[in-house]
């Protein structure tokens, strides 16, 4: 997809403000079993083709309307993703302004992990 710039320039402010991470990373996580927060940030009918095993969702237009209830801990991990890092760096720094210390955006989203060969839900 060919982003706009304007949506890049609000994109790479929000990702000077939070920490990111990637799929290997993640992955590698999974794999030793550390219970991670995983919060799915794409939109509905994205996540109906599959979704990270585990992850909740939480689409990038509910997210801070429903954080609180859903995750409680404002210094909890949360790993969000979306289809390629833009959206979830977005929403980490939503969560960022709420009070969220440890909102981590996924750089690569569905896409990498995906190409990576990771495995899916439905």
């Amino acid at each position: 997809m060919q982003h706009t710039s304007k949506f890049l320039k609000l994109v790479n402010e929000a990702k000077s403000r939070i920490r990111e991470t990637n799929v290997q990373e993640v992955k590698k996580r999974m794999d030793t079993g550390e219970k991670l927060i995983v919060v799915d940030v794409r939109e509905d009918n994205e996540v109906a083709r599959g979704r990270i095993p585990g992850a909740v969702h939480m689409g990038k237009g509910v997210i801070e309307r429903d954080i609180e209830r859903a995750i409680p801990d404002t210094n909890a991990e949360i790993i969000l993703y979306c289809g390629g890092g833009f959206r979830s760096a977005l929403a980490a720094d939503a969560l960022r302004q709420m009070g969220y210390t440890n909102a981590v955006s996924m750089d690569g989203g569905w896409k990498a992990w995906n190409e990576s060969g990771f495995p899916t839900e439905k």
